[in-house]
């Protein structure tokens, strides 16, 4: 079966910030000069949700705030392999863990090295902060949801990278106000000049952006989901 690699695809990025109130600092690694997408561009760890991911169980879902915002405009169901994906995404590209302990009864393939570490996946840290669709004509697009979390939130050491897969070269800690320095794709650049006062206050945003693209038009958004009632 032939796949059609423009079609978009739901994808996860996670934004790990260190030190907020103090000296302010994100996770970001480099991707290899030969890559699909955006080559050798530094980026926040993160990818497409997999088959898999819906049926991977969460210590602790998203906040209802969260899971709300992210409903928002989306296909029922969504917000709970977004978050999988996110998690999954920082572990195969950091080897950063955003768990807690516990036993998994059988873990998926994509999963087994994650579990084998003794914790399950958490989402109570996950705060979705910015979405974005790739614009038309690229040789991959994504409906790519930003995750920002603490990394005070992670069960492993910071900067522990041993673990990480090699998708992602010159893992490194950038210090909010020289993230600009580096070769950064537009839309990172845009998420990180939107995120910037939020990240340092600790507060969910009043509403997420959503810069949206499509064969017509570009469209600068805002999501304000509001979580159900009790």
């Amino acid at each position: 079966m032939t796949i059609d690699k423009t079609a978009i695809r739901d994808a996860a990025t996670v934004i790990v910030l260190r030190d907020r109130h103090t000296s302010p600092r994100v996770l970001m690694g480099q991707r290899g000069a030969t890559a699909a997408f955006m080559p050798s561009k530094f980026v926040f760890p993160g990818g497409a949700v997999d088959a898999q991911d819906g049926a991977v169980p969460l210590a602790a879902p998203l906040t209802p705030l969260c899971a709300a915002r992210l409903a928002e405009d989306a296909r029922p169901g969504l917000a709970h392999p977004l978050a999988v994906a996110a998690i999954r995404e920082l572990w195969e590209e950091t080897g950063l863990i955003l768990g807690r302990p516990g036993d998994w009864a059988a873990p998926p393939t994509d999963w087994r090295s994650f579990a084998a570490t003794g914790h399950v996946p958490d989402a109570g840290a996950l705060q979705f902060v910015f979405r974005a669709i790739t614009p038309p004509g690229r040789t991959r697009r994504f409906d790519a949801r930003f995750f920002l979390v603490d990394a005070d939130a992670l069960a492993t050491d910071p900067d522990d990278f041993s673990a990480a897969s090699d998708e992602l070269s010159a893992l490194q800690w950038i210090a909010l106000d020289r993230v600009r320095e580096f070769d950064l794709p537009f839309i990172t650049g845009v998420v990180m000049a939107e995120i910037a006062a939020p990240a340092q206050s600790g507060a969910p945003p009043a509403s997420v952006p959503f810069f949206r693209n499509d064969d017509e038009e570009s469209l600068f958004l805002r999501l304000n989901g509001q979580p159900a009632s009790e």
